[in-house]
Formats: structure tokens, sequence, C-alpha cells
């Protein structure tokens, strides 16, 4: 068809004269004659104020064949209609990708030629579509203009409200055609897919690890640069992982609003209390897909999963008994332990790291007991009896230590005269060297009891 409607502005040429009046005010003029009577949005064209004011009365006229979903717009409908059929018509011509809509693939060939035309005013980022910079304004305002009808949460961005959505009405669109699962996310599909092909497409560039998941790459560099971004707004400690400091900022809370029905114990948030109601119930909601096995926790199944898959915890390939037990290991020694946070503990002892300082003098440990310990020198607190007699301890070792005394005057027939007078000593008779005490060579449930130099004159 011929396009005798020539615009005066530019050198574009349309074959209807009302496409030629949209392209002037959508392009050159900027006019928006049609006004919303319902809200103060104005368009260029009719047809899409007809579209926003279903938006006011609810009107849906569009519904799915294959589904029950309902839609104010054809063309809304149309592009639904291709998650059930699958057609991707839209090619790019530089790789082999394929996209169900025209938009979706102008902004991945941005990716190709590196264009970046919509920049933040905040901060000077830019984005490839004009979408990605509107959700990313809202982190500098704190907009949440979408809320749940279902809960009081808010997002920031429509396609997380929808994510969120499906968890109330259990909606799982992306089934796994490799096994009967199914997700309520594109993203969260591909991700579980890399469990049955191996893939792991995020390589570290200082080491040879390699991982399935972009955010678990983000950790593993963290370890490299010693980065922590993430800092407490009660107190000067940093985290290298945001749910670290969730999880710290509960010390701080002095409301312990969830308590468990079976015992006296309190919990800051409902997580922390199901887990510990699964104690008095025995319930072990993770069952294994491969065995019987079942768990407590969904991240102590992840770590079984991995016996069944052969895929690597941390550094090391094989599986014996003993790792079984201790998958943690460590990738500066032949250490393992049972829990992660044992793990963290120990890396202190190669990186040398020191977060807990004391308030009293310039004195910095590794461990927070192991600075709780300290402060009793400062106060002088010594909350360790000893049930034989009145001696009271500053530590549990010097306890166990004083203990052995009573134990050998009994094997030796001495009287408890002559042991108070001759053989039980007191704590400033016993010169503890506090490297030992401090020591964190192993875990304290595995120390063994400190070499002492013990003083033997009598106590006068």
């Amino acid at each position: 068809m011929e396009k005798r409607y020539k615009c005066s502005l530019c050198d574009k040429a349309f074959s209807w004269k009302d496409h030629l009046i949209n392209h002037i005010r959508r392009i050159h003029t900027g006019e928006k004659p049609y006004q919303c009577s319902r809200c103060d949005k104005a368009f260029t064209i009719s047809t899409h104020l007809i579209k926003n004011l279903r938006t006011h009365t609810g009107e849906k006229s569009y519904q799915c064949i294959h589904c029950d979903k309902v839609f104010i717009d054809k063309s809304h409908l149309k592009i639904h209609t291709r998650v059930h059929t699958g057609e991707k018509p839209y090619k790019c011509s530089q790789c082999d990708k394929t996209f169900a809509q025209s938009n979706n693939l102008i902004n991945h060939q941005r990716t190709h030629t590196g264009d970046k035309p919509y920049q933040c005013s905040q901060c000077g980022k830019s984005f490839t579509n004009k979408s990605h910079l509107k959700d990313h304004t809202r982190i500098h305002t704190g907009e949440k203009p979408y809320q749940c009808s279902q809960c009081d949460k808010a997002f920031s961005q429509n396609s997380i409200l929808k994510k969120h959505l499906r968890t109330h009405n259990g909606e799982k669109l992306y089934a796994c055609s490799l096994c009967d699962k199914s997700f309520t996310d594109k993203g969260y599909l591909e991700i579980h897919t890399r469990i049955h092909t191996g893939e792991k497409p995020y390589h570290c560039s200082q080491c040879d690890s390699s991982f399935s998941q972009k955010n678990t790459l983000t950790k593993h560099m963290q370890t490299h640069t010693g980065e922590r971004p993430y800092q407490c707004s009660q107190c000067d400690k940093v985290f290298s992982c945001k749910a670290h400091l969730k999880r710290h900022f509960n010390i701080h809370a002095v409301e312990k609003s969830y308590q468990c029905s079976n015992c006296d114990k309190c919990f800051s948030d409902r997580s922390s209390l199901l887990y510990h109601t699964r104690i008095h119930t025995g319930e072990k909601p993770y069952q294994c897909s491969q065995c019987e096995k079942t768990f407590l926790r969904h991240s102590n199944l992840i770590i079984h999963l991995k016996t069944h898959t052969g895929e690597k915890l941390y550094q090391f390939s094989h599986w014996d008994e003993s790792l079984i037990q201790n998958p943690y290991l460590c990738s500066q020694c032949d250490l393992s332990f049972s829990n992660k946070n044992t793990l963290k503990g120990h890396l202190k002892i190669h990186t040398g790291e020191k977060p807990y300082q004391c308030s009293q003098c310039a004195k910095n440990f590794s461990r927070n007991s192991h600075l709780t310990r300290h402060l009793r020198t400062h106060n002088i607190e010594k909350p360790f009896q000893c049930s034989q007699c009145d001696i009271f301890f500053l530590k549990k070792t010097l306890l166990e230590i004083h203990q052995r005394c009573h134990n050998n005057a009994v094997t030796e027939g001495k009287s408890d005269r002559s042991l108070s007078d001759n053989y039980c000593l007191s704590e400033n008779k016993i010169e503890v060297k506090e490297e030992l005490i401090d020591s964190e060579a192993c875990e304290p449930e595995n120390w063994s009891t400190p070499k002492v130099e013990v003083n033997e004159e009598q106590v006068s």
C-alpha cells in the first residue's frame, strides 16, 4: 500500500492519515488530547484511553481459551497465549535467542550493542530499557506502588507482585521437563534445571570456582575482596550477606513476641519459632526425592541431595561417611565441620579476623564467647563455683582443674582440713597462659585441658 501521508517534521511516511496524526503527537509535539476522567492520565490516541478506563471499571473482555485468565486488551491476550503455545516469533539476528514480545527483542539487542540510553538522574546508572530505569528510581524514592490484595505487603515492581501473588494462589506455571517439579517463576525453573544438567555458567575471575547461580558467585567473590557491604544500623558490625545482617539484627530486638506453646522459649521472628516447634513435634517436612530420608530444615535437605548428585561441596568431590556428617570443608586446610557457622568461625584462624572488641581495653577477639570471658577480667565476675568448697573461678577450665584436687585428696585419704590448707589451690596460684585458653585451633567442645604451671607453695 502506498504511503501517501508524509510527516513534515521528519522523513517518515504512513498509509493512513490517523497514523500520521498519532506519530506527530507521540514523537514531535507530545500532545495528549485524550484525558481520563477517573485519573490524571492523558493519552495521544483514543484506544489507549479506552484501555486505561478498563483498569478503573475492572472490565476484562478477552479470555484465554487455555486457562481462566482474562485481559483488558486483545494484544495482552495474544502475548499471554504464547505462554501456552511456546511461540517466540521475534528472533535476534546476532544470536539464536527468540522472544515472545518485540520489545523484549529490542532490549536484548542492546546487550550486543552495549547501548544503555536510559540514565538515572540520581546516581548516573544507565539501563537498556525505560522500565528498568523506572524500577531502579524507586530505590532512591522508596516508592512501592504495587500492593498485594491478599496481605499488607507492597512492592516496587509489578513483576515482583505477580510472583508474590502466586504464593497465595499456589499457581506454578513453569514445569520442569526432567522431573515433576513446577515453579512460580521462570527464573527459578532455569536455576532448578541446572541441577539436572550440571551447568554452572557463572565463573569466578579470581579462581577456578564455578556456580549455578549469579548471587552465589557474588557471595563467593567477597571471600576474595573481603567486601562486607551490609552494615548494622544499631552497631558497627558489617556483614558480607544480607541474610546474616537480618539474623544479627534480632540481637538488638528487645521484643520477642513469638512464644513456644510447649516451653517458655521466645523468639523474635516466626520462622525461628517454627524451626524450634519441630523439636517438640518431631516433624521433618523436607523429604528427599531420591530416598526416604526426611529433614528438619530445607538447608539440610540441600546438603543431603548433593550425596546423590555428586555435586561438590566447596572444593572437594570425594564423599565418605565423615564428609556426610561434616559437609562444610575448609578451603585452607583439611578440617571439615557439621555446620556453616562453625566453618566461618574456624576460617578466622586463617584470616586473623577479630571483629569483637573489648569496650574496656583495646583487645580484640575472633569469637563473641571469648570476648564475654575476657570481660570478666574487668568486672572480676567469677561465675564458676566449686560444689565441694566455697572457691569461685573466672573460667570453667580452672574450676575443672581445681576439682581434681578434691578427687586426688579423696584417693590419697586426706582430710578436708589438710585439703584446704595444703592441697586445694586457689585460682591465684594457677597461672594459665591466656593464648592457650583463647586458642582457636579447634572448637570449644574439642578442647583438651590446657597445661598449667602450679605454684607448689602452701596457702597460708
